[in-house]
C-alpha cells in the first residue's frame, strides 16, 4: 500500500495541472503529473480506460465487479 501522503500529493499536483490547462498556459513541471491506481496507489501498470493498476484490474475482472467485462474463451 501507498502512503497517503503520496496519493494527497499526486492529486494536488492533478489539481494544478488541470487547472493550467483549462487557462490555457503550460505547467512548470508537467512531466511530475502521472496516473496512479485509485484502489491502491500504484504508478505502474495503470489502465487509463479503468483507472486502476493491472493487478487491481484482474482481481476486479475474475470477481466479476467490472460491468461489461467477461473473460475471454475460445
Amino acid at each position: 500500500m501507498v502512503r497517503k501522503a503520496l496519493i494527497i500529493k499526486q492529486q494536488k499536483l492533478m489539481e494544478r495541472y488541470l487547472l493550467a490547462k483549462k487557462e490555457g498556459r503550460k505547467m512548470k513541471f508537467s512531466t511530475r503529473v502521472y496516473n496512479r491506481c485509485e484502489l491502491t496507489g500504484r504508478p505502474r501498470g495503470y489502465m487509463r480506460d479503468f483507472g486502476m493498476s493491472r493487478c487491481c484490474f484482474r482481481e476486479y475482472a475474475e470477481k466479476g465487479w467490472i460491468p461489461g467485462l467477461r473473460k475471454s474463451s475460445w
